[in-house]
């Protein structure tokens, strides 16, 4: 789970009451796993910042720009915070208010189309594996040091000998032994 300013929930929850017009057509196509299966959040404080929406299966977040979010400074401030989000590893998607309002459907099918990023392998449980070994004296790095296999385990010994009676007694077989 993504950090956040504890400071910024009650303002996020004030800022979910009063969504602009565009917000509120989007989040009606976004909200209740309609796209995808996918759990949209609006208004989600991530850390310094409250996104518009946010989809954590997707590492998505979805920002609606009003007027305001063209001028020089506003952009820059876009940019950093921007920055800030992929450095979580979350993919922006930024779309301005008429875009939300009057291309609905276009905007919709960009967010259908973005791709659930792999999670890592063997997240948890340990590091990693190292195949190569450190060097400090700036010549080349060593082939990858290879990894040997734990040794196999011994075949299972048989309960019986091959071709024997296998487990199964008769009255007939135990006569003749």
């Amino acid at each position: 789970m993504l950090s956040f300013d504890p400071r910024l929930k009650t303002y996020g929850r004030a800022l979910r009451g009063n969504l602009t017009e565009a917000e509120q057509k989007l989040w009606y196509r976004l909200r209740r796993k309609q796209i995808n299966g996918w759990q949209f959040y609006r208004q989600k404080p991530l850390g310094p910042y409250i996104v518009d929406f946010y989809c954590p299966a997707a590492a998505l977040v979805v920002e609606l720009d009003g007027g305001q979010h063209f001028e020089p400074e506003n952009l820059e401030a876009d940019r950093k915070r921007d920055a800030y989000l992929a450095g979580l590893g979350l993919r922006v998607l930024r779309f301005d208010n008429r875009q939300a309002l009057r291309e609905t459907d276009a905007v919709m099918d960009v967010i259908t189309r973005v791709q659930i990023p792999p999670s890592p392998p063997f997240s948890k449980g340990g590091a990693t594996p190292r195949l190569v070994e450190p060097v400090e004296d700036g010549s080349p790095p060593p082939a990858p040091v290879k990894q040997s296999a734990p040794p196999a385990a011994p075949p299972p010994i048989p309960p019986f000998e091959k071709g024997g009676p296998g487990g199964i007694y008769t009255a007939s077989t135990e006569d003749k032994a």
